[in-house]
Parts: structure tokens; sequence; C-alpha cells
């Protein structure tokens, strides 16, 4: 009988982290406010990383009445996608507390930046993008849709 607490109680301490970690990791799933409010995104998680689509812009419409498409778009054959819909956030992986090595696409301009997030707090993260080096980037607060 004590081999077999011992050998439950080996096999916890190797899967009662990896639990918490993942519980961790987790946190940032769900939906977001962007910085102005002007959509949502929402982060979802595909095998052990982290990826964001919006779901909602506020103005989802041109002013001539059009849907707003990926028109800036480096690729010609992507540029007749819808932004809302659009996959915009890829490749985030959890790291001591912070999501990193992803990718954030700016519909705005085309660009693909690199990217990682930090939570503040449970209802709010800074996602920083940048090329190069972080120091050359922009931060932008996002805010729990609740």
């Amino acid at each position: 009988m004590k081999k077999y607490i011992t050998i439950l109680a080996i096999t916890l301490v190797f899967l009662l982290p990896k639990g918490l970690i993942a519980q961790e990791a987790d946190k940032i799933v769900g939906q977001w406010y962007t910085d102005k409010n002007e959509s949502i995104v929402e982060i979802y998680k595909v095998g052990n990383k982290y990826h964001g689509k919006i779901i909602w812009i506020e103005n989802p419409n041109n002013e001539d009445g059009t849907i707003k498409r990926d028109k800036d778009n480096p690729d010609p054959k992507l540029r007749n996608r819808t932004i809302q819909g659009l996959e915009i956030m890829t490749g985030l992986e959890f790291d001591d507390d912070e999501w990193e090595d992803g990718e954030i696409y700016d519909p705005q301009s085309g660009n693909t930046y690199s990217c990682y997030i930090e939570l503040e707090n449970a209802n709010t993260l800074s996602m920083r993008g940048y090329m190069g080096i972080s120091i050359l980037g922009r931060t932008t607060v996002w805010t729990r849709k609740k």
C-alpha cells in the first residue's frame, strides 16, 4: 500500500505544476477590447499556442457602405478578406508570466510585427508589437470584455 501511495505522490508532484502552468497560461483566453475600444479580439488556444481574431469592429463598413476588407495586405490574394473575422495574432507561447514569440498583423497598415503579451491583472493586458527589437515597438492596453 505504501508503494502505491509513494507512486501517487510522485505522479502528483510531476503533474501538478503542469496543471498550474496551464491555468496561468490560459488566463488570456477570452474576448478583449483593443486600446480604443474600436474592436474586440478573441484570444484562443490552438495546441500550446495562443491566437487572436477580430470578432467585432465598431464600424465594419467603409464610408461608401462597402464592407471593410484587408486592402493593404502585402499579398494581393488576401486583400479581399473581411476585417471582421480576420486572425491577426498567431503563435504566442506562455513562458515565465508572459506570452511571447508571437506575431500580430495590423490590417490598417498591412504590416506584421513580432509581439508579446503581459497580463497586468485579470482584466487588463499589455500587448507590445515591434519590428526587430522590442524597444522599437509600441504597447497597447486591452481590456477584457465582461
